[in-house]
């Protein structure tokens, strides 16, 4: 009776080990079929959700182009959550993300959402890639997972002086933001650049995200006759109400705007009255195989955004450094995408120590409906 007993325990644990080993193997099972899980942060819904759906779309586009590279790392998914370009809902949606395992983010748009987002991202070692934010406390605050794909506001000041002194030969400048990390800041920057370019500030605005009326501003800017009028709103949803009151008024002047303006939808709004404007942006040749890969596999999508090139190569890099690594440790990935370098669609990409890819500004310019490259800062000649 007691070697049955003996006998039936011994069976029994033999059986729990080979339920727990089961277990295990499932788990492993699991986890290898995970394969590798991208966040995207961005205003999907609300005034700038066009710019945050670029953002998401251009993701989906490289995961589509990477998947098939990624081998037993795969397969990539992506969850895209939204900030609506709102600080509380931005760190929100990071911690959403690092509950979900997500180990890169890509975004946010507006530098007022991605700088609060990176805190808790950066500290579960997740890396947040910006393909939109130029403010430039983004990558100014030794936060080692954190990178930019888009250039910085300071290189856009600076392309944007030269710009009104160099070309347009213009003696003073009135200018105007909505108060927001982004628009605020990049205003601020021209506004200092300019008195040290002999360039007279004649006055220097405030409007609020989502103004519709801006005759009150716009009565102070056709009183004072500036040589240009220099733009800094969030989006080209903002900025194409103010650019038919500007018409409406007769208000004439060279019109200045920044990257957050350029976007198909500016044209879609204003329609004729988008025309002529002129707007830094940073330079992207459309005819290289780079590029054109990109816009196969976004074409699905619609026309390409502002930031959508910048979002899929932000994400393609990513998954070149995983793949090299052959892992998504941090410290591993980070190794690889500090010694990546390759033609992106946006521009040639290789980060920098700080977490930056460097800016290559140009000057574009509204043209029968489109932009149009026009001027280049660092040679000071017009595009041919």
């Amino acid at each position: 009776m007691k070697r049955a007993l003996y006998l039936l325990s011994v069976l029994l644990l033999a059986s729990f080990v080979v339920a727990g080993c089961g277990k295990k193997d499932e788990k492993a099972a699991d986890a290898a079929k995970a394969g590798i899980k991208i966040g995207s942060l961005g205003p999907l819904t609300g005034q700038y959700a066009a710019d945050g759906n670029d953002i998401k779309n251009g993701v989906l586009a490289a995961i589509e182009v990477m998947n098939p590279e990624m081998g037993a790392l795969g397969p990539v998914t992506l969850q895209a959550e939204d900030d609506a370009c709102d600080p509380r809902q931005a760190v929100a949606a990071a911690n959403k993300l690092i509950n979900e395992k997500a180990t890169a983010v890509i975004g946010a748009y507006c530098s007022s959402a991605t700088i609060p987002a990176s805190e808790p991202l950066i500290a579960a070692k997740i890396f947040m890639i910006t393909p939109a934010s130029t403010n430039e406390k983004v990558t100014e605050r030794g936060m080692p997972y954190m990178f930019r794909t888009c250039g910085r506001d300071d290189d856009q000041s600076k392309a944007a002086v030269k710009f009104m002194t160099d070309q347009l030969k213009a003696k003073n400048v009135y200018i105007v933001d909505d108060k927001t990390t982004y628009s605020q800041g990049l205003a601020d920057n021209v506004e200092k650049l300019a008195g040290g370019a002999g360039l007279k500030v004649l006055g220097h605005e405030h409007v609020n995200q989502g103004d519709k009326d801006y005759s009150a501003v716009l009565t102070k800017v056709k009183a004072a006759k500036p040589d240009v009028f220099y733009v800094s709103l969030q989006n080209s949803a903002s900025a194409a109400p103010m650019l038919i009151q500007i018409a409406r008024m007769g208000i004439k002047t060279h019109i200045l705007a920044q990257d957050a303006v350029y976007h198909p939808q500016l044209m879609e709004l204003a329609k004729k009255d988008a025309e002529g404007v002129f707007l830094t942006f940073g330079y992207t040749d459309k005819e290289t195989p780079s590029y054109k890969k990109f816009a196969a596999a976004y074409k699905k999508y619609g026309e390409p955004g502002a930031y959508s090139a910048y979002s899929y190569d932000s994400t393609v890099a990513y998954l070149k450094a995983v793949k090299a690594a052959g892992s998504t440790d941090p410290e591993k990935v980070k190794a690889e995408l500090m010694k990546l370098e390759f033609d992106g669609a946006s521009k040639h990409i290789k980060y920098k120590e700080n977490g930056d890819s460097g800016s290559n500004y140009v000057i574009q310019v509204v043209k029968d409906g489109k932009f149009t490259n026009y001027w280049n800062p660092e040679t000071g000649e017009l595009f041919k």
